[in-house]
């Protein structure tokens, strides 16, 4: 799939006010500062489309990418921890789990995982939510740049090792890099795949 063009359509901070389209969407989450931002900037070759910021949680709208006029791309705000007490609780945005459960024309969920860290209860807790909702997902494993590949794979394998001990059918799975290009030309080619088979059933 070629990126001729991509442009910012609108923010919005439920569901209510998203776009009123029937465009097929393909939303990015992840846990803050996992790269979310340099990734969909390197999807789309557009170094400044989402802005990339030093501070986690930066992004609190949901954001609408119109690529190719044909497909958006939703940028969602990242889940965490939240200090309650003496205790932390998995939450996220509120807005973003009524998207994820009732967004009509959402066709699929890319969910991004760190690939530097040993596998993270916080985003096991988010997939397991997940898997309650009718959009499929996939993973993509960002900065592999920054270590080995022995160590990215080791990481990678023992996400999935971990995964597949709840999940019976394990979701595609992507590894990139924002700084080498990894993985791109998969991710778009997942999308076009997606794309396409709607298309087949629709006509």
């Amino acid at each position: 799939m070629k990126i001729k063009s991509a442009v910012f359509e609108t923010s919005a901070p439920d569901l209510r006010s998203c776009p009123k389209w029937a465009l097929p969407e393909f939303a990015f989450i992840g846990r803050s500062n996992v790269g979310k931002s340099s990734l969909i900037n390197a999807l789309t070759a557009r170094r400044d489309l989402a802005k990339v910021s030093s501070t986690p949680g930066k992004t609190q709208l949901i954001n609408f990418y119109v690529i190719n006029g044909a497909w958006s791309l939703v940028d969602l705000p990242g889940y965490g921890y939240a200090e309650v007490g003496r205790q932390r609780r998995f939450e996220f945005n509120a807005a973003v789990a009524e998207f994820l459960s009732d967004r009509r024309n959402l066709r699929g969920v890319f969910v991004l995982i760190d690939s530097r860290l040993e596998p993270q209860p916080i985003d096991f807790e988010f997939l397991r939510w997940l898997d309650g909702c009718s959009a499929p997902y996939a993973l993509i494993f960002t900065k592999t740049d920054k270590q080995s590949a022995t160590r990215t794979r080791a990481n990678i394998d023992a996400f999935m090792a971990a995964l597949g001990t709840w999940r019976t059918v394990l979701p595609a799975w992507f590894a990139s890099s924002t700084k080498t290009g990894a993985g791109r030309s998969e991710v778009l080619g997942h999308i076009a795949t997606v794309l396409a088979a709607q298309h087949r059933s629709s006509g």
